[in-house]
């Protein structure tokens, strides 16, 4: 049993242990959700007159809606499911609407109190279940509808199909640019589905309410959920939004112009009525000016010169108006270049640094920068040292060191000559620039002196470094001579 609280129409859907013949008991949460509802602000406010509305709207599938008159005084509220008259048979729907508010929707949308259909009945447990039967053969009636339509070579496409409550009638929906010829296809219709046949045209705007889908804004379709009224939306409304006349970007699902297009219309020109018109030009002492952009918001024009149109000068609308006024005086005005005052630069700041899409990395950035900083803070005597001088050799600790007396033992290097450039290949490239030495390392050579005539007795034997590796001499391997 259905209450009509799922937003598609569907008869299947079910509002859980509490859906009654009489509606869903929450009704605030369930029975008014569906699409194109109108919200009742008066349900809670008791009628001071004596006479009471006796009108409801009843919805049926997607956005057909229709109103009745209630003969009977049957309780109704909104969610109830309902047999109501219809032409032939009866049909089963959901009432939408109540109480006053279905009079100005009567109202609204033109419809007389006489032409009114009655209410018979609420639903009772052999309607819905004809009605859901009935229900479940639309998908496959609408596939089987389209397979006929496109045998007959007809220029048409059958958008809905929605069948009566008794089963007794079946609608289809269609779309097409042109006439359709239905003497054969009514006949094919009836032949297979074995019922009565109505066609019903409908625009393409209507197909798009019908059938729904998402817009470009990523919500769903204003005509599918709660646009009644379809107005007229033509190009101009897009050159009063100073937006690119875009085919692409300006239609909708249906094909058709946005009907969103129209809502900001009033407030466009209503700003637009304070702005002089586009087709304005200033005389000044250089030439002729025209206007080529309007910026609605800041309310500034921009204007250049018909000689030379690719420098553009934007000026506010009070001063368009004062320069205006003397061209009608018969004076010219001065340059553009020397009407434009520079911009004052806005300094704004950003508590929340939501603007701002690196605000992490310039964290990290500005953490890199700074943390050589500090260790070359905690070493002092790193810097004291030249540029191409190792680290080790600015340590005092190294005279204290045992060295290796193998290296330092060898005579060869104390009394051989100083190599020159060209024989030394360890020279240094640039021999302009000079290491610096330290006074420390300026009394070691009388030390290495000393050491070195030590090592020239034959009677000082060289001691062997205690702490040196001992490496095997390894041999070549014997060659084979039978191999």
């Amino acid at each position: 049993m259905s209450c009509g609280c799922k937003t598609s129409g569907d008869s299947a859907h079910s509002c859980g242990p509490k859906k009654t013949a009489n509606g869903c008991e929450s009704v605030n949460t369930c029975g008014n959700s569906y699409k194109l509802s109108v919200f009742d602000w008066l349900s809670n406010i008791n009628n001071p007159a004596s006479n009471r509305c006796d009108y409801v709207e009843v919805r049926f599938k997607n956005d057909r809606k229709l109103f009745y008159k209630n003969v009977n005084n049957v309780p109704l509220h909104i969610g109830s499911v309902v047999t109501v008259e219809s032409s032939p048979g009866h049909d089963v729907g959901v009432v939408s609407l109540t109480g006053e508010l279905v009079k100005i929707q009567m109202k609204k949308k033109r419809t007389s109190e006489e032409s009114a259909l009655k209410i018979y009945r609420l639903a009772n447990q052999k309607d819905i279940e004809v009605w859901q039967e009935a229900r479940k053969k639309e998908d496959n009636v609408k596939i089987d509808a389209r397979k006929i339509a496109h045998r007959l070579g007809l220029e048409m496409k059958v958008t809905d199909v929605e069948y009566q409550g008794d089963a007794s009638k079946v609608t289809f929906y269609y779309t097409a640019d042109n006439r359709i010829d239905f003497r054969q296809l009514i006949k094919d219709f009836a032949s297979t589905f074995r019922t009565k046949i109505d066609m019903k045209q409908i625009g393409f705007r209507q197909e798009a309410a019908k059938v729904g889908g998402i817009g470009s804004c990523g919500r769903e379709l204003c005509c599918s959920t709660w646009l009644t009224d379809f107005r007229s939306v033509n190009t101009n409304v897009a050159r009063y939004q100073q937006l690119s006349i875009n085919p692409q970007k300006l239609a909708g699902q249906c094909g058709k112009l946005k009907c969103c297009l129209n809502y900001e219309l009033d407030s466009y020109l209503d700003a637009l009525s304070h702005f002089p018109s586009s087709s304005t030009t200033l005389d000044t002492e250089k030439g002729r000016a025209f206007c080529i952009k309007i910026d609605v918001f800041k309310k500034k024009m921009w204007f250049a010169y018909i000689d030379s149109s690719v420098a553009w000068y934007d000026f506010d609308i009070d001063l368009v108006k004062e320069l205006i006024a003397k061209n009608k005086k018969g004076e010219r005005t001065l340059p553009l270049e020397d009407l434009k005052q520079p911009d004052a630069p806005l300094h704004t700041i950003d508590l929340i640094q939501e603007n701002s899409v690196d605000r992490f990395e310039k964290k990290n950035k500005s953490f890199n920068k700074n943390r050589p900083q500090n260790q070359n803070q905690n070493r002092p005597n790193q810097n004291q040292s030249g540029p191409n001088q190792s680290p080790r050799k600015n340590r005092p600790e190294r005279s204290d060191r045992p060295q290796n007396t193998e290296k330092s033992e060898r005579p060869e290097r104390v009394e051989r000559p100083a190599r020159t450039e060209n024989q030394n290949p360890n020279a240094n490239p640039n021999p302009n620039k000079q290491r610096p030495q330290k006074p420390q390392q300026q009394q070691q050579p009388k030390a290495q002196l000393e050491k070195a005539e030590a090592a020239v007795d034959p009677e000082n034997k060289p001691q062997p470094n205690p702490n040196k590796k001992k490496f095997k001499k390894k041999f070549p391997p014997k060659k084979d001579n039978n191999a």
